[in-house]
């Protein structure tokens, strides 16, 4: 199963977040953007609940605001 991840970041914290999320285990890549989201992370996991807990992760991300993912079935 496939997801991108749509990450703000808190002010000043792109870096870092981007850094962080690039370490995440399922993220098999991430960027930064720009516009209304800071990084675009894609995530491969084998079931929803494993694409929910690397979103959970995502989101605990020092720098993180917010997330929002979209979830390919």
């Amino acid at each position: 199963m496939y997801a991108c991840v749509l990450v703000r970041a808190l002010p000043g914290k792109v870096r870092a977040a981007l850094e962080g999320i690039r370490k995440m285990e399922n993220v098999v890549r991430a960027f930064p953007v720009l516009g209304r989201y800071d990084i675009v992370a894609f995530v491969e996991a084998l079931d929803f609940k494993a694409v929910n807990e690397a979103s959970e992760r995502i989101n605990a991300v020092k720098g993180v605001k917010s997330t929002e993912t979209a979830i390919e079935g």
